[in-house]
């Protein structure tokens, strides 16, 4: 074997290798087959961790929160110095462990329930409904970046409403999630480093949040910014750096996550035209296309668990603080566990994804961003009559979070239906 196809030449959290080729999946599939738990020490990602691939792997460690930890490496982060535990900038769900998590879990888990996300059901439609009305235009042929138009509002205006934030400040939120996800990417740096434009984002989230708590606890109102405002813990009020993350986490995982899979969703649409077709033959598939879109974009690419003990998975010893990086569009890819795992079938059926995680961190939103995916899609398909790529995707340097940029597409679009 040459040093060329060693394990150790291959690049799985390289902000740069994903923003210029898209995710890596053949290195995953060459880790999956031979080093399926794989030490990953290496200049570029310190501290050094193991890489998990597989389907199975993910799951027995996302379902022990108190042996594999979430604090204090939340995920792997190749730009960024490593950072000492007390001084991370925000803490939120993602990085809680037991008991704490359920704690301030069920503080919003109520508007995130089948039945209130259900009720959200009229206003998307009729966000999905306006959105769509601007491309159609004369009716003729058009061209427009689907992110810009549709992928990146539908969710912002969503969360917006639902943490009740003016319409003025709606591109205030795109903007520090852009900036927080992307910090990375050369287009969105508003720092010397990827540090500092990811903490500059954040402070100015953290300052216009604390001003809307101060107005909301003068005068309540029906939001979620207001539900957390007011609510209580053991008696008292949520510490406000505690609060200031809850929002940040509701801002940037309530936008980010539903937008790229959106765009990535059309973009697989667009490169399997027969699936295109079958799903507009029978829209009644659209649950199981959102499903696999979910699938197929895993748009989360990577979160860290932090072993608390010494530990053996797949015949290897994981030592007590050791990092473990579950890579989920590499499980979501698993041939052991999906047929045909790099086809894109919008009827696939079973499809046991882990894209929105499993276990205690299963994903706040998940019903949220079905239901939206499922709006979205089903009046997007619906209307489509021609639609193709009018120039090239461009994707986020980073290797947490799958972005699309740009989605630039030549269309024609049918009215809405009366």
């Amino acid at each position: 074997m040459t040093d060329a196809t060693t394990l150790d030449t291959l690049d799985i959290v390289g902000n740069r290798t994903y923003g210029e080729h898209g995710y890596p999946h053949e290195a995953w599939a060459r880790l999956r087959r031979e080093a399926p738990l794989y030490w990953y020490d290496r200049p570029d990602a310190r501290p050094p961790f193991w890489a998990v691939t597989k389907h199975a792997d993910v799951i027995t460690i996302s379902r022990q929160p108190r042996l594999f930890l979430n604090a204090p490496r939340l995920a792997v982060f190749p730009d960024v110095p490593e950072m000492n535990p007390d001084d991370r900038p925000a803490r939120h769900l993602l990085n809680m462990d037991p008991p704490d998590h359920a704690k301030f879990r069920k503080l919003a888990s109520a508007r995130f329930t089948p039945r209130a996300v259900q009720s959200l059901r009229p206003s998307i439609e009729t966000i999905a409904d306006d959105l769509l009305d601007k491309l159609v235009a004369d009716g003729g042929e058009h061209e427009c970046d689907f992110v810009e138009a549709i992928s990146a509002r539908l969710p912002l205006e969503v969360l917006a409403d639902l943490l009740g934030v003016p319409r003025d400040d709606w591109n205030l939120l795109f903007q520090w999630t852009n900036e927080t996800i992307g910090a990375s990417d050369p287009e969105y740096q508003q720092g010397a480093t990827t540090a500092e434009t990811a903490m500059n984002a954040r402070l100015s989230l953290f300052q216009y949040f604390m001003a809307m708590v101060e107005e909301r606890r003068k005068k309540p109102t029906d939001d979620i910014t207001s539900l957390l405002a007011h609510a209580h813990l053991d008696g008292a009020e949520i510490p406000a750096f505690e609060l200031l993350s809850y929002y940040f986490l509701l801002v940037v995982a309530g936008n980010e996550t539903t937008r790229n899979a959106t765009s990535g969703g059309l973009l697989a649409l667009i490169e399997n035209p027969s699936e295109l077709a079958k799903l507009k033959r029978a829209p009644s598939l659209i649950d199981s296309a959102v499903e696999e879109i979910v699938r197929w974009t895993t748009p989360v690419i990577q979160f860290c668990r932090t072993a608390a003990e010494d530990t053996e998975l797949r015949g290897q010893t994981i030592r007590k603080g050791e990092s473990l990086c579950l890579f989920y569009p590499s499980a979501n890819r698993d041939e052991e566990v999906f047929d045909e795992p790099f086809a894109f079938r919008v009827d696939r059926n079973p499809n046991p994804h882990l894209a929105f995680g499993i276990g205690e961190h299963f994903c706040m939103g998940a019903n949220l961003a079905r239901l939206e995916l499922r709006v979205a899609f089903a009046k997007l398909v619906e209307r489509i009559a021609e639609i193709e790529l009018a120039g090239p995707v461009a994707r986020l340097h980073s290797s947490f979070v799958g972005g699309i940029k740009r989605v630039p597409i030549r269309y024609r679009l049918e009215p809405r239906a009366a």
